[in-house]
């Protein structure tokens, strides 16, 4: 998958001019401020009478109400019972916490009961409330379409059964609000969090994030969680990247949101379980387990560019440039030092193979030859950061040319061996071959970072640091 998206700004605090005064509490709905309370509002008596909608329903009194900061998501699909009493309260509880505009937005993919004219019904009622109608079924399609058409700077969603306590709204969209982070979530798996559900899905839960860890190298502890909420510039640019629309979208944003070096914040949350729930945990399981498998294969073969997602360091002084020190070098050469370790054992063990049927300089020109290939792509790949199929023949070819410079360094030191001692030991022989290989990993360290792979220095140093910008004027 190819996309041209740029690189992200940035990261800022979000202006606080942006806050609005909080709504009076006489202008709310009485019920609203009861999570108990029975949902027998105007939407509810208005329910039968609203027609399904096929776009975003606005609320009555948009015109009077503050861009929000907060867009919170509500995906449904039949959902009559349980989306007035979820709206309700959830409105109540940010209007009395969240010192900024908000908005809710109820995302329904093809209900066949009256969730689709009660959600329209509430838009019209609340002026805080948005409605969405999508004609196909589906959590991701639903997220997908309505963060991306969201001018909100922050998104959320969550899900309508409100298992997790909205307590943890707040502290779940401060740290992108503040700009600290790219994506927030919450974890029913961390130590502090408290969780009531039965034992099956414990276990399902556990089992998948171990699946995620093993399989995708993924450090978030909790993909499952219904909590989650992203910056909107992120948003714009990380969702195109994203395939699937029904229950493993959140654990494909969030493997490809750290692959591509996003920060996500994690929250311990409060949790019960819905014994209601109407999930199939048996085919979304093998759903997710094929999603693990397409992610891991595309990020396998370098087919999405991430790299088009990474941000620009920020203003710690840690990460500014320090005269007269390469931007990244010493990042590149302890990954340069690693993989060349790793290509160096591989080498002595193909040269020992080789040897026993070839004679020393064959056996030394096949073993350089792999391990040359596999030590350009691990460090086209690792060390320099160049993902994609774009240019690697090219890198490759150029990776022979350095090959050839090593064969003649490590053939030269070979046949000067065998000049001065007719019948050297095998262990010498090894000896020569570590000496010249050292001496040929300098030099392809330097024309790999100057010759193979100089734009990712030089984009590097193209950063300007904004002390030097300052003393120049």
């Amino acid at each position: 998958m190819d996309t041209n998206l740029g690189e992200l700004p940035a990261r800022q605090h979000l202006p606080v001019t942006a806050a609005a005064p909080r709504p009076a509490a006489e202008a709310l709905d009485p019920a609203a401020h009861d999570p108990a309370a029975p949902a027998q509002g105007t939407a509810g008596r208005a329910v039968r009478a609203a027609p399904a909608q096929h776009a975003f329903d606005r609320g009555s009194a948009d015109a009077g109400v503050p861009a929000p900061v907060l867009d919170v998501v509500i995906p449904v699909h039949n959902e009559q019972d349980d989306l007035e009493r979820c709206v309700r309260r959830l409105r109540a509880h940010l209007a009395a916490t969240f010192p900024y505009p908000f908005r809710i937005t109820v995302a329904d993919n093809a209900s066949t009961d009256l969730t689709s004219a009660l959600a329209k019904a509430l838009a019209a009622e609340l002026p805080e409330v948005e409605s969405f109608r999508l004609e196909q079924k589906g959590r991701g399609r639903a997220l997908r379409t309505v963060w991306t058409a969201s001018q909100a700077p922050v998104l959320a969603y969550m899900d309508v059964d409100l298992s997790t306590d909205l307590n943890a709204l707040l502290p779940l969209v401060a740290p992108l609000i503040s700009g600290h982070s790219d994506l927030a979530i919450g974890s029913r798996l961390a130590r502090s969090s408290r969780v009531v559900r039965g034992a099956k899905r414990e276990l399902i839960s556990r089992a998948y994030n171990l699946i995620l860890r093993g399989s995708l190298a993924a450090r978030f502890s909790d993909a499952q969680c219904g909590f989650k909420a992203i910056r909107g510039d992120v948003a714009q640019r990380l969702l195109p990247m994203v395939e699937d629309t029904g229950w493993f979208f959140d654990t494909e944003m969030l493997v490809l949101a750290e692959r591509a070096g996003l920060r996500i914040h994690e929250i311990p949350v409060d949790w019960v379980d819905d014994p209601d729930s109407s999930v199939d945990l048996v085919r979304t399981a093998a759903d997710d387990l094929r999603g693990v498998l397409r992610v891991g294969r595309a990020l396998a073969t370098g087919q999405l560019a991430l790299d088009r997602l990474r941000r620009p360091f920020g203003d710690d002084p840690r990460d500014r440039e320090l005269y007269g020190v390469p931007v990244g070098l010493a990042r590149q050469l302890v990954g340069f030092c690693a993989i060349g370790a790793l290509s160096t054992l591989a080498y002595l063990g193909l040269y020992s193979f080789f040897r026993q049927g070839l004679g020393p300089q064959p056996a030394n020109a096949l073993a350089l030859l792999l391990s040359t290939l596999a030590n350009t792509a691990a460090n086209r790949r690792l060390t320099f950061g160049v993902r994609g199929r774009d240019r690697a023949v090219r890198h490759q070819a150029q990776g022979l040319v350095v090959f050839a410079i090593g064969l003649a360094l490590t053939s030269g030191s070979l046949a000067a061996l065998h000049i001065a001692a007719r019948h050297p030991a095998h262990s010498t022989e090894l000896a020569v071959l570590v000496a010249a290989n050292l001496a040929a990993t300098v030099l392809r360290f330097l024309l790999f970072r100057a010759w193979l792979f100089p734009e990712r220095t030089a984009a590097a140093h193209d950063r300007t640091d904004p002390d030097d910008v300052r003393s120049a004027r």
